[in-house]
């Protein structure tokens, strides 16, 4: 691999977490202002899957998956776009920015834990601490007694980003096998379909609610950022990523989504930073760091 080939991987994953980072305070200016949560999800989804399958309209290939698969990409499915899409953007309507991308990253804590509930992965000193850690400053935020003009029930919201992070850990370990089988962008594709095909039912009457004659310029160009930028842009830069970096490598990158959400939030949603969420991020940074430190040293 050529070294302008790495050069742009990194910046196709620095760029999907800019965008990702960035859509914590767009979700929050557009949603449930003037479409509910899951309106937005409805959107969201239906205009990523058709990009996707126009993608291989413009380069076909085998777009088949194999009947003993399907069972499994129903499962990514459901935890992957399906739970995590719904409890994500319902959760970011209810708090902060700030509380969602730091719940957010304690994600390969998750994925840790289930994989040693599964015996894929043993537990060492380092890797129990980092997991005390990410837990305690989860807790830290959910537990806060923090009012914001900006969360309307911190509580919830903060609980139903953390099931949608566990449901993103399921989904990361069962996607595995598929990705080492077929193309990230083909699994990705079908992932997508069959979970547009389930969120369906649970998003239609919010898409209908949407009060379009509300949208602004500004809205519009919210709605079209979280639907191309933050979605099927953001998916296909950390393809690309991962298809020419070490996944430890690219993963090192969601480090830097609280940090691109905070400046946006309290640039132009004027969230205040608080002492607690400064303790609750040094936890959960730490907490992860040990985690993925441990697990790059038993790997080597």
């Amino acid at each position: 691999m050529s070294s302008s080939q790495t050069i742009k991987a990194h910046w196709a994953v620095l760029g999907a977490n800019l965008l990702f980072g960035i859509n914590f305070s767009v979700v929050k200016f557009i949603s449930p202002a003037v479409i509910p949560p899951f309106g937005l999800n409805l959107i969201r989804v239906v205009v990523t899957v058709s990009l996707f399958w126009l993608l291989y309209l413009l380069q076909p290939s085998k777009a088949g998956i194999q009947r003993s698969d399907i069972p499994r990409f129903l499962l990514c499915a459901l935890t992957g776009v399906a739970i995590n899409q719904l409890l994500f953007i319902k959760g970011l309507t209810l708090t902060t920015p700030i509380h969602a991308a730091l719940l957010i990253l304690a994600t390969p804590v998750f994925i840790l834990l289930i994989a040693f509930v599964l015996r894929t992965e043993t537990l060492s000193l380092p890797k129990i601490t980092g997991l005390l850690l990410a837990i305690g400053g989860a807790s830290l935020l959910i537990l806060s007694r923090e009012s914001s003009v900006i969360a309307t029930n911190m509580i919830v919201g903060d609980v139903l980003v953390l099931v949608n992070a566990i449901s993103y850990a399921f989904y990361f370990i069962l996607v595995k096998p598929l990705m080492q089988k077929y193309k990230p962008l083909h699994v990705i594709r079908w992932v997508f379909t069959f979970g547009t095909v389930m969120m369906i039912p649970f998003c239609w009457n919010g898409f209908m609610e949407t009060n379009w004659s509300a949208f602004t310029l500004y809205h519009t160009a919210g709605l079209i950022f979280v639907v191309l930028g933050a979605t099927f842009f953001a998916y296909l830069f950390n393809i690309y990523g991962l298809q020419h970096l070490s996944a430890s490598a690219a993963g090192a990158y969601i480090y830097l989504q609280p940090l691109f959400s905070a400046v946006i939030s309290i640039v132009f949603l004027k969230e205040e930073i608080a002492f607690y969420k400064l303790l609750a991020a040094v936890l959960i940074f730490g907490g992860v760091y040990l985690v993925n430190f441990r697990n790059k040293q038993t790997r080597a």
